[in-house]
């Protein structure tokens, strides 16, 4: 299958059937063993500057192809092309120099800092250990520099994570990341932890940051008004598998998956009449376990216009329109 691109150009990442799966049970006692399929098949790349929305509900798998990306978690098969590089196909020393042009800011800004350690330590703890800036001093002042650029006064540095807020310990956690002076930023739900009038201010700051340093995001979420705001493309993902993937504008003006419909239909509008006016889809039944999911189309048993044949073919992941793909027999 090729992979979905956005636009023309080379892809800085770029995905190839992705396949991340978790066996559980056996143990102790000896249970019975099954296999989760967190990720199963997933494709798409991303080019230099740009920014891919990847939207789903909770135990989609998003967060789990983000870590396989991050080489936190190790893929059962796929490949990972991270600047003309095969990732699981790098030793320890190639991996490391990697890392640094592959950073991730984590959905809760308070369990990814270490609450031992000061702000100015944190930031400091990475260009010591890779090696970027030289001496104690010139750290320092790095780690205060990077403070300013993510709109942190330079006293923060003294303070520890406990004396923060939220939006502060999430902004030191973006500094953290930019003081790698990285490609591309994993960005896991980055602002779902935070008050609203916090999350934009957030966004806001991620934008500038990508104008500024030229950098590449791949922003994971759940909440598509956020997405709508940052990303150039988007892709929807549903029990492991991407099932839509377009342009921002294109996907919210007209979605082909039902799945996707659903989603957007759930997402209200701030005008009251158009509210009343606009058709809401309401899906049936729960979210299949990925210990065991349906035949054929993953989401026929919840879909409103599904088939007989839904339930025995697989939809490839296609280019139904210019740049617009998804995975529905029926699109």
């Amino acid at each position: 299958m090729s992979t979905p691109r956005g636009g023309t150009g080379e892809a800085l990442l770029e995905v190839r059937n992705l396949v991340k799966h978790f066996e559980i049970g056996g143990g102790l006692f000896g249970g019975r063993r099954g296999l989760v399929r967190a990720v199963d098949g997933v494709s798409f790349s991303i080019r230099p500057g740009e920014t891919l929305g990847l939207v789903g509900e909770s135990g989609c798998g998003k967060t789990t192809t983000g870590r396989c990306i991050l080489q936190l978690e190790l893929p059962t098969s796929g490949d990972i092309v991270f600047e003309g590089r095969e990732l699981s196909k790098l030793g320890p020393d190639d991996m490391r120099a990697v890392r640094r042009r592959l950073q991730v800011i984590f959905q809760d800004p308070y369990s990814s800092l270490n609450p031992r350690m000061t702000v100015g330590e944190m930031i400091a703890e990475p260009l010591a250990v890779h090696d970027i800036v030289h001496g104690a001093a010139a750290r320092r002042d790095r780690a205060r520099q990077l403070l300013r650029h993510v709109g942190l006064l330079p006293q923060h540095a003294a303070r520890y994570p406990h004396q923060l807020s939220g939006g502060q310990r999430q902004r030191v956690g973006i500094a953290r990341a930019l003081a790698m002076e990285p490609a591309l930023i994993v960005c896991d739900e980055p602002v779902s932890a935070l008050d609203v009038s916090i999350q934009a201010q957030i966004i806001n700051l991620l934008e500038d940051l990508q104008a500024e340093f030229g950098l590449t995001y791949l922003f994971i979420a759940h909440d598509l008004a956020v997405v709508r705001h940052i990303s150039d493309r988007v892709a929807v993902m549903y029990l492991g598998k991407i099932v839509e993937m377009a342009d921002r504008k294109t996907l919210y003006d007209d979605p082909l998956h039902p799945y996707t419909r659903a989603l957007l239909s759930a997402v209200p509008i701030p005008d009251p009449e158009l509210e009343a006016r606009r058709e809401h889809l309401v899906l049936r039944g729960e979210v299949p376990s990925p210990l065991d999911p349906p035949s054929g189309c993953v989401f026929h048993p919840r879909c409103p216009i599904a088939e007989d044949r839904c339930r025995r073919v697989v939809p490839e992941l296609r280019e139904v329109k210019p740049g617009h793909w998804a995975a529905c027999l029926l699109a």
